[in-house]
């Protein structure tokens, strides 16, 4: 469950930092009220239909990416965890679209750095990578970042027997 609660901390941190960074939106047809600039939708593990990867943009997606639990010969147990924060941003303007998903990506590091610690007990590790794509995807654009977490472990409810 502790994953779990992490996505869930990390999806009220990142729309808070993120909330007023203004991205573009692809405009469908000509109604006049349709946005065309907004803040990134954020959401958990994976988007809602496939189809979203288009058109829910611009988003961030948090992804539990894997966990470690660990015990070193007189250290105290550790349980570790990756996420991956995938940013997507739309722009007619290659350089403009780019921009705006390194400034997305740069605001989220920036943030969880200052902060180190999420939900009051979610520290974050380093290293801290993040990219974003070279590829040529234009109108979309992506990048991504990888943070490494460590997580209150659990602790055994039952002493063991050493027979």
């Amino acid at each position: 469950m502790t994953p779990i609660i992490l996505l869930d901390r990390l999806e009220e941190f990142v729309k808070k930092v993120t909330g007023d960074i203004k991205l573009q939106v692809k405009v469908r047809n000509l109604n006049p009220e349709e946005e065309k600039e907004r803040a990134a939708n954020v959401y958990k593990m994976r988007l809602p239909k496939k189809e979203d990867q288009v058109q829910q943009i611009p988003y961030i997606l948090l992804q539990f990416i894997n966990g470690k639990d660990d015990k070193k010969e007189k250290e105290p147990e550790e349980s570790m965890c990756a996420v991956r924060i995938v940013v997507a941003t739309y722009s007619e303007d290659g350089g403009q679209g780019a921009y705006d998903l390194l400034n997305v990506i740069l605001r989220i590091r920036s943030e969880l750095e200052k902060a180190g610690i999420i939900g009051g007990q979610f520290v974050l590790q380093k290293p801290l990578e993040y990219i974003v794509y070279p590829d040529s995807t234009e109108p979309y654009y992506l990048g991504e970042m990888i943070t490494n977490w460590s997580i209150p472990t659990i602790k055994r409810e039952v002493e063991e027997i050493w027979q």
